[in-house]
């Protein structure tokens, strides 16, 4: 079973956000009672996640769950990946939410291992990371379905790494020099410059930087910065970033890019679950 990244305040507030007073409809049927049996499968192939999120929904909600796919599974068309039995009330109370996170997160997992496998076909080693450009207040969400797709957090936030825009550089009277005593000030983190053209890497190459992130250039663009980074001698990294998608992945991996800087499987579109709910 993957590694529990929620904690229970979340699922209360997810559970109460749906349902602050109960599941009216349920209730004023009469049915909350009737035993129940809830099915989950998918119905494309898919790369999973947020089961197991989904099996502590009903738990919460007063239901039996059993994950039949973990996250991170790639699963066929069909596939079942979860089961829930109990009482109709406790398995309609958390029905929706708990389908709605599975396909939202889901859909993030397949975007993801999409552009994993795309670039790993062509460099089994290279890593692919995804920004920091999750939508507020779901974070913790979004990170967990871009790891199971097989990707990585590029930054968690500003707290924790060293990355100098072109609009920090803006500031600087010698951005060379400010750069460089980057590494001296924080030694223990690396240092990493984006730049968003072929003079601008020229120019980082004097700060001996351990990442150079091109921003929004193509493939040809992304190998000549690899041979003006061969050329000069360093062991500096080559980073591909804005605009990297599952489409173009491999050809960025083939000009040189050891670190592919992804947002797009933050837009994905929702994998589609079925869910079959019947009297047991």
């Amino acid at each position: 079973m993957a590694a529990k990244w929620w904690t229970d305040a979340l699922v209360d507030q997810l559970l109460h956000e749906d349902a602050p007073h109960g599941d009216l409809t349920t209730e004023a049927l009469g049915i909350a009672d009737a035993p129940a049996r809830l099915t989950m499968a998918m119905r494309a192939p898919s790369t999973l996640c947020g089961v197991e999120l989904a099996a502590d929904i009903f738990a919460k909600a007063g239901a039996r769950a059993e994950v039949l796919a973990a996250a991170g599974a790639r699963v066929a068309a069909g596939a079942p990946i979860l089961e829930a039995q109990g009482s109709a009330g406790p398995i309609l109370l958390a029905w929706k939410v708990a389908q709605t996170l599975v396909e939202y997160l889901s859909g993030i997992a397949t975007a993801t291992a999409a552009i994993v496998d795309a670039a790993r076909a062509v460099d089994p080693d290279v890593a692919v990371v995804t920004t920091r450009k999750t939508f507020p207040g779901t974070k913790r969400m979004m990170i967990a379905a871009i790891k199971a797709g097989g990707a990585l957090p590029h930054r968690l936030g500003l707290s924790e790494t060293l990355l100098v825009f072109p609009e920090h550089r803006a500031f600087l009277a010698d951005p060379a020099a400010a750069v460089a005593a980057l590494g001296l000030a924080v030694p223990e983190k690396k240092v990493v410059v984006e730049v968003v053209s072929l003079e601008e890497a020229r120019e980082a190459l004097a700060a001996l930087p351990d990442v150079l992130q091109c921003e929004k250039m193509t493939p040809d663009g992304i190998r000549a910065v690899c041979a003006l980074v061969a050329a000069a001698g360093q062991p500096i990294v080559v980073a591909a970033a804005g605009g990297v998608n599952a489409a173009n992945a491999a050809d960025y991996v083939a000009a040189g890019a050891r670190v592919l800087v992804t947002s797009a499987p933050y837009w994905a579109k929702p994998a589609d679950v079925k869910v079959t709910i019947t009297p047991a």
